[in-house]
């Protein structure tokens, strides 16, 4: 895997890997960004979500478990001192909808974060990761 980061003006820069997608990477005015997009640690939650995410919408799919709302939030906690590193991360899983099975949730989410996000393995070497599940359904 490879990633290439070019410097666009100032602190804002530009980055494109393998999947030839281009993500645009910032900082505040103070340091020379524009504050045009996300920074970095905004980056590493929103990947963390983002496995996560794609791991548990796989695994409800195969096991026909439907929601039809599903939303990740996730709050983090940082160091006061440089490098400002996360040092607890809790997500937040809700889904909505009639009839959510909530067993086969509940397994997904668990297989998610215990056995195949990659992110969550990586990150969990060196933060807390804390998780829980929010069952919202809908009236029919």
């Amino acid at each position: 895997m490879q990633v290439n980061l070019y410097r666009a003006k100032g602190s804002t820069f530009i980055a494109k890997g393998d999947s030839n997608h281009w993500v645009v990477i910032d900082s505040v005015k103070q340091f020379g960004g524009s504050e045009a997009a996300s920074k970095p640690m905004e980056l590493v939650l929103m990947a963390l979500g983002g496995c996560s995410a794609l791991d548990i919408e796989s695994l409800i799919n195969k096991m026909r478990t439907p929601a039809d709302e599903f939303q990740v939030q996730i709050t983090a906690e940082r160091r006061d001192k440089h490098p400002k590193v996360f040092t607890k991360i809790h997500l937040t899983f809700i889904f909505k909808g009639a009839n959510l099975n909530r067993t086969n949730i509940e397994k997904a989410v668990k297989l998610s974060q215990e056995k195949y996000c990659s992110v969550t393995a990586m990150l969990s070497q060196a933060v807390e990761i804390t998780y829980d599940i929010q069952f919202n359904p809908t009236e029919k």
